[in-house]
């Protein structure tokens, strides 16, 4: 496990302190809020300024979605408005960690108000940098929030919070590109959901829309996008995935949603889905891509629904 403690200590011959031992003293020092990022989205590391603000007691390793969790339960942190938790945390997963780098703002439920920069490298660690902005042209902060909506709003879907159709279909090119990592495109498709719509309302339908992709976004890697592109069709992109394993990762979230229960008030209501998947090396196409997916994903259907086929 690594921790920034087990930073080399060594320092010169004379006594004074390594590099790297400056770096963390720096760290713990600043009012700056630091944290490091394993590519499971798991706090590696916390300077004092973070974990005073999300209440992380020292030694404590959340996952962000932990971190969140806890501290909007417990008021600190982060001020969330939006009327539905879980649609917001899905919205945000859909976002984080899906490029080198970004900054946006955020404000704070102590009153201050931070400009964060997330910075990912090739292995999937994110360090994040949070600086205190209250004072720095509080005049123009309503005009740059609203740009930053403007940008989240372009990329997620409105319904359910996760990325939308230009969104997941912007992340599939990269995962393609001739310099891109390769990996694994997934169609998915809710299995008899124009039934749902029929039997109990088209409230209800998006009820369950809501709660299956807030059942994906918690599933799913940082790295990987799962967006809505249209009714009750999805795409799931899985960067450095083979075959094999996205397929294995695929059977996992059906079984999870076999077992899910989605509707409160309808306890004994269940519901499948069925996916067409495939590998996309670099230099692939998306249209080629989704074409042998979609085709992979009629066959499971005409299989009897509830299972993934390759294509």
């Amino acid at each position: 496990m690594f921790d920034i403690r087990d930073f080399g200590n060594a320092g010169a011959e004379d006594g004074t302190p390594g590099l790297l031992t400056r770096i963390r003293a720096l760290y713990e020092a600043t009012p700056l809020l630091v944290g490091l990022y394993d590519p499971t989205d798991r706090l590696r590391y916390a300077n004092p300024a973070l974990r005073a603000t999300f209440g992380i007691p020292e030694g404590d390793l959340p996952t962000w979605e932990e971190l969140v969790r806890r501290s909007h339960a417990a008021g600190t942190g982060i001020i969330i408005t939006a009327p539905d938790f879980e649609t917001w945390l899905a919205s945000a997963k859909s976002r984080r960690g899906k490029v080198r780098f970004r900054s946006f703002e955020s404000d704070l439920r102590d009153g201050r108000w931070l400009l964060v920069n997330e910075t990912l490298d090739a292995d999937g660690w994110m360090l994040t940098v949070g600086v205190d902005v209250t004072s720095f042209r509080v005049d123009t902060r309503d005009i740059r929030q609203a740009r930053d909506h403007a940008l989240r709003a372009a990329h997620t879907d409105e319904l359910t919070g996760v990325a939308n159709r230009r969104f997941a279909i912007h992340r599939a090119n990269e995962m393609m590109a001739p310099d891109g990592p390769g990996g694994a495109l997934c169609v998915i498709d809710l299995d008899n959901f124009k039934r749902v719509n029929d039997r109990f309302g088209h409230q209800t339908g998006d009820d369950l829309l809501r709660a299956y992709c807030a059942l994906m976004a918690a599933a799913i890697g940082r790295a990987d996008c799962f967006g809505r592109v249209g009714g009750e069709e999805f795409m799931l992109v899985l960067p450095q995935t083979d075959l094999a394993a996205a397929e294995r990762r695929v059977c996992d979230l059906l079984a999870r949603v076999r077992a899910s229960r989605p509707l409160p008030a309808l306890p004994d209501f269940t519901y499948t889905f069925s996916a067409g998947l495939t590998f996309t090396p670099p230099g692939d196409t998306f249209s080629e891509a989704y074409g042998r997916a979609d085709r992979a994903l009629y066959l499971a259907k005409l299989a009897g629904r509830d299972r993934v086929m390759l294509g």
